[in-house]
């Protein structure tokens, strides 16, 4: 059953950097958002692929994480209470009118807004399939790539595969409502953040869930519902008895349904004009990685760019009719109220 409709300003399809100034730059105009990502936590390609990675190219920043940069931006944002939507992948999308459109989702959420802004990267992250015989048979049922709700996976026999920072993250958040937990990663060494890594060796010591190194090499159970998986290491074959795993071997990054929602496409990016990175439909926006335009640069701050003057012409599809103000936040007592600092 679907949930009700969320009527608001915008909706901003991507939860990266440039979706999060995004939040900043419309919230300055008083425009209210909903942010949607395919991800369990915002920040994109920044948090997802190289969250201790450091980036150089910020300004005022001269060595900034990708952690850190999305910690900050969350931070620039928090005045104006955007509302976030993660595990959520849109799939539908509909013009009715003139700043009238329904955004769908795979999780059922429907949202009416006036404007819809795309800052997906290159694209929403799918995640990678293990190259298991069978594995389609069990997936939605007992094999799941992403946590939507946690309460589902209560009282089960979970086995989380992989090393990086979803794994072990997940492996810590679903050990206390597990039946048992066993977390199996194809080498020692692990990719995520060390105090993940260090909770998880807590909790192996405690006797509270299992470590094991290895690879799955084939699935066990009937109708879609598995009873155990079979893995190897160098020491030789093992089974693991479990009803639920939950692989986590990275992403890949896909246009997705982007390709089917009526916008003029170049080599699977969106062209936009460069005074306000509108697409070929009124009313729909695209920012960052996503569009191509002349002198196109893929960089962080040439979204942050393209933010600030998307921001501009959403007012006014918003608020037609009304003049425009422009203000700069060191000397406007109005900006500076809505953040809070005046």
């Amino acid at each position: 059953m679907s949930a009700e409709a969320i009527t608001t300003d915008a909706v901003i399809i991507g939860g990266g950097p440039c979706g999060l100034f995004a939040v900043f730059e419309l919230g300055l105009l008083d425009v209210k958002c909903h942010v949607i990502d395919i991800l369990d936590r915002p920040g994109g390609q920044c948090t997802e692929l190289y969250p201790e990675k450091p980036i150089y190219d910020i300004p005022a920043l001269p060595i900034v994480t990708g952690q850190e940069l999305t910690d900050r931006l969350l931070e620039q944002a928090k005045p104006f209470n955007a509302q976030f939507h993660y595990n959520e992948m849109v799939t539908g999308l509909e013009k009715r009118g003139d700043n009238d459109f329904v955004v769908t989702t795979d999780a059922g959420q429907v949202f009416n807004c006036k404007v819809v802004v795309i800052a997906a990267g290159g694209g929403s992250f799918q995640p990678k399939k293990p190259p298991m015989p069978g594995i389609d048979a069990y997936e939605g049922t007992s094999v799941f790539y992403s946590v939507r709700k946690m309460e589902q996976f209560r009282g089960k026999d979970i086995l989380v595969v992989g090393g990086g920072d979803s794994a072990l993250d997940w492996t810590i958040n679903l050990q206390p409502i597990a039946k048992s937990m066993t977390l199996l990663h194809r080498r020692p060494d692990f990719r995520a953040a060390p105090d993940s890594v260090n909770k998880m060796r807590e909790l192996v010591d405690a006797g509270k869930m299992e470590m094991k190194i290895g690879q799955v090499t084939a699935l066990h159970g009937e109708n879609g519902q598995l009873s155990g998986v079979s893995a190897k290491s160098k020491e030789g074959a093992f089974d693991i008895s479990c009803n639920t795993m939950l692989p986590f071997f990275g992403l890949t990054m896909k246009l997705g349904p982007v390709a089917d929602w009526g916008l003029n496409l170049e080599e699977n990016l969106i062209p936009v004009d460069t005074e306000k990175f509108e697409t070929s439909v009124a009313g729909i926006f695209a920012i960052g990685d996503i569009n191509t335009y002349p002198g196109k640069l893929k960089l962080i701050l040439s979204g942050f760019h393209e933010a600030a003057l998307m921001a501009q012409q959403v007012f006014r599809y918003i608020n037609p009719g009304e003049r425009l103000l422009f203000q700069y936040t060191t000397s406007s007592s109005s900006l500076q109220k809505k953040l809070g600092v005046a």
